[in-house]
């Protein structure tokens, strides 16, 4: 008997099987969101250590608040007027086959009101995982400092689960988002999810940028002047900067990273949805559309049975699977998720799409996003061959070390790179037909794009580990801070054991965030390749309506489309010394601040407390300052190039954005991680100024050069690129057939593109524009 759940059987035409799979998805979702409740409730039961470590925390989550308030008023005005725009797009092109299918009556207005009703929803929900995001690593921090003095599985949990709570947040509320509007909108789910991934990813840009700005212009400041002038530890609670250091990790790392993941989990699926749309118009197969959402939820229960047995690791009844690191714990939980989520992928693909290739590439997806967790480690961990190079070549000082960190982080990049083609040459092996490295054709396309969908799926099904790994990381690192600051004075022997297990939490942190930024730029990268077809069929829809020559491919030998590629290949570039410059600026005033707080008497005699809200101000108002411009040229630079030099130029910059942002931005995030961890493993050693070892050494201040040239490539300008590129995608995806439309109309075209460049020269004048420092 074929039932009808919410209309989906009558009106989208889903059996009876994809029906119960959707609300199964749905109340996945939930399960989800429930789960990340109750962890909330196990960390907060922690006890939160002493009076003096209290205060200290109660000073960052001021000063977290107080930027997050003043960011969202930024972004605001900037989500008003793109949902007015959202709304308007729609009707400027003729609407889908599909969205006249599911509402023939008012088929505009339900499709506009829709796509400019998610991008709101998709920027509301990105701000959450932010927030909240942020808000429960602040109250770990204090907590998981407090239980190193317990044990170190103690602190490992604490600041893992708290990681996880962001995670299953991002993975409810990313599921909920994009069930429900399948739910709506059936078939013509892609016009609104295009909203609702544009919401996500516009907020994951502002919040990753300006707080990548604050987190290491605040660092960068604090250690310059503490470190290397005053030779005073990290975290000394006699630096200025230091709360604005501790501040920044939570503003940048943890919301920042969570929406930035947020999007990507979006982008994945909107791609999916897509080109599995494009197929069902060939065969009339739901089932290329409902197989990534079931995966999806597949993924958060995977995600929930891995992320609860991180700390069962340290005493499991066999032996050799017994892990006593952090790290080790972690990437166990990581393989348990994964052969849950393959295996029940397989029973997905053979009883219900009866189609093995799908699984199969699901499985290239979640071996992707294993591959990079040893992968990264190889390069930033301090267990590495490569760190340990790093390290030793701190003893012929700054200029060796910063030359080591540089190579080792060109040579990850191109890895990660072969990493990513592997996978892509999975989808073409799986989907190609019979000569795959041939030419293929254009149905064999549509399939290897689709399988390149997939693969993007079955990376990011574990999102809750991802970003349970990444929060992990300033978690540690700020429960390391207020240890510093809070024991400063004390030297018993449980504070000694309790500063060591901090600090080998915080070592791993840093690989556990640099394996997720690998993570989250290849996932950006698989996206974009999807959407790029998406891009192209897009046009060809458009064209084919106006009586035009239909576009099937980007041709590199046309003129234009060589020059999109050049100046794609070159905003990841511009984008990322804008960002470097933005941080030297604001560290440039942080470190004049901190330098006129020293000369204060009493300040360096510990008598006369800092005036920390001083250098919070600072950061809070450099960071908003530095975003606009940054975030006006990546939404404005596609939409000068395809109207000035038409879509097929734009089509070959979105490829020079993809190659150039992947490349750069693993090249930074590594060679930053390895820098970070470098100087970890120099602090680490007995204090000997005669051997140069130790904190104080000459080695030690070459180890903080190299991490403080590192900081803002890993933490700002690296990270940035991740939602950049997919800002450009999307912005690129829903303009296109509006450029197309007016292609004829020369003079509008000539007026927009001129005040476009207006723009975009007054947003790159500002980024350029000197520091006022004093």
């Amino acid at each position: 008997m074929q039932i009808d759940i919410l209309g989906m059987g009558s009106r989208h035409g889903l059996t009876s099987f994809e029906q119960y799979a959707i609300v199964g998805v749905l109340v996945v979702a939930f399960i989800s969101l429930i789960y990340a409740w109750l962890l909330r409730g196990t960390v907060l039961k922690k006890d939160k250590g002493s009076k003096k470590m209290q205060e200290v925390w109660d000073a960052i989550r001021v000063g977290a608040n107080s930027y997050l308030s003043r960011q969202l008023k930024t972004i605001l005005p900037a989500v008003g007027i793109l949902f007015v725009a959202l709304f308007l797009s729609v009707y400027v092109v003729k609407p889908s086959a599909e969205a006249i299918e599911e509402f023939p009556n008012n088929t505009l207005l339900a499709i506009s009101l829709g796509r400019a009703v998610a991008f709101v929803f998709g920027a509301v929900f990105s701000l959450i995982v932010g927030q909240l995001g942020m808000r429960m690593a602040i109250q770990a921090s204090v907590r998981s400092a407090s239980a190193a003095k317990r044990s170190f599985n103690e602190a490992l949990s604490i600041a893992y689960y708290a990681g996880t709570i962001t995670g299953m947040l991002t993975d409810g509320l990313g599921l909920l988002g994009g069930t429900i509007i399948f739910i709506i909108f059936g078939k013509a789910a892609p016009d609104a999810l295009l909203g609702f991934g544009f919401g996500g990813t516009l907020i994951a840009l502002f919040m990753r940028v300006g707080g990548g700005i604050y987190t290491k212009a605040a660092d960068v400041g604090a250690d310059l002047v503490g470190k290397v002038e005053k030779d005073i530890p990290e975290d000394d609670p006699r630096n200025a900067a230091v709360i604005a250091d501790l501040v920044g990790d939570n503003v940048g790392d943890c919301a920042g990273m969570a929406a930035d993941i947020f999007e990507s989990y979006e982008t994945t699926i909107v791609s999916a949805l897509i080109l599995g749309l494009s197929l069902y118009s060939r065969d009339g197969s739901l089932t290329w559309i409902v197989y990534p959402l079931i995966i999806r939820g597949v993924g958060v229960i995977s995600s929930i049975l891995g992320t609860f047995t991180v700390p069962i690791w340290e005493k499991f009844p066999i032996k050799f699977m017994r892990s006593h690191d952090a790290e080790g714990s972690m990437f166990r939980s990581y393989e348990v998720s994964s052969v849950f989520t393959i295996a029940m992928s397989f029973i997905v693909a053979t009883q219900y799409a009866h189609n093995w290739r799908l699984a199969a590439l699901t499985t290239i997806g979640v071996a992707l996003a294993v591959a990079f967790n040893p992968l990264t480690s190889a390069f930033t961990s301090t267990k590495s061959e490569a760190v340990k190079e790093v390290v030793n070549s701190t003893k012929t000082g700054p200029a060796t070390t910063i030359l080591s960190g540089l190579s080792l982080g060109m040579e990850s990049t191109v890895f990660a790179l072969i990493a990513i083609v592997i996978a892509f040459l999975g989808a073409l092996f799986i989907y190609g037909g019979k000569d795959p490295l041939g030419t293929l054709s254009s149905e064999n396309l549509i399939y290897v794009l689709y399988g390149v969908a997939l693969v993007g799926i079955g990376m990011l099904s574990h999102t809750g580990n991802n970003v349970a790994m990444d929060s992990f990381g300033p978690i540690s690192d700020n429960a390391n801070g207020i240890g510093e600051m809070a024991w400063h004075d004390l030297e018993d022997d449980e504070t000694k054991k309790a500063r060591q297990i901090m600090a080998d939490l915080d070592a791993v942190g840093n690989t556990t965030k640099a394996i997720t930024k690998g993570v989250a730029i290849a996932s950006a990268v698989i996206a974009a390749v999807s959407l790029f077809s998406s891009f192209i069929t897009d046009i060809g829809k458009v064209q084919a309506n106006l009586n035009m020559p239909v576009l099937t491919g980007i041709n590199v030998a046309d003129t234009r489309v060589f020059i999109g590629l050049l100046l794609g290949g070159a905003l990841p570039w511009l984008f990322s010394s804008l960002s470097i410059r933005a941080v030297t600026r604001a560290a440039g005033r942080i470190v004049e601040e901190v330098r006129r707080q020293f000369r204060i008497p009493g300040i360096m005699e510990g008598t006369v407390k800092p005036d920390y809200a001083e250098v919070v101000g600072i950061s809070t108002s450099s960071a908003q300052k530095e975003l606009i411009p940054l975030a006006t040229i990546a939404i404005l630079m596609p939409l000068f190039i395809g109207i000035s030099l038409n879509v097929e130029a734009l089509g070959g910059f979105l490829a020079g954005v993809i190659l150039s942002g992947q490349l750069l931005a693993v090249f930074m995030a590594n060679a930053g991680g390895a820098w970070d961890n470098a100087k970890k493993m120099v602090e680490d050693e007995p204090r000997n100024i005669a051997a140069n070892t130790g904190k104080g050494s000459e080695r030690h201040k070459a180890a903080v050069v190299g991490d403080t040239v590192g900081d803002p490539l890993k933490d700002t300008a690296g990270p940035a690129l991740n939602p950049m590129i997919k800002v450009v995608n999307l912005i690129s995806l829903l303009a296109a057939p509006v450029i197309v439309s007016y292609q004829g109309a020369t003079v509008v075209r000539i007026v927009v593109a001129a005040a476009l460049l207006a723009a975009i020269i007054w947003a790159f004048s500002m980024s350029k524009k000197p520091a006022k420092i004093g």
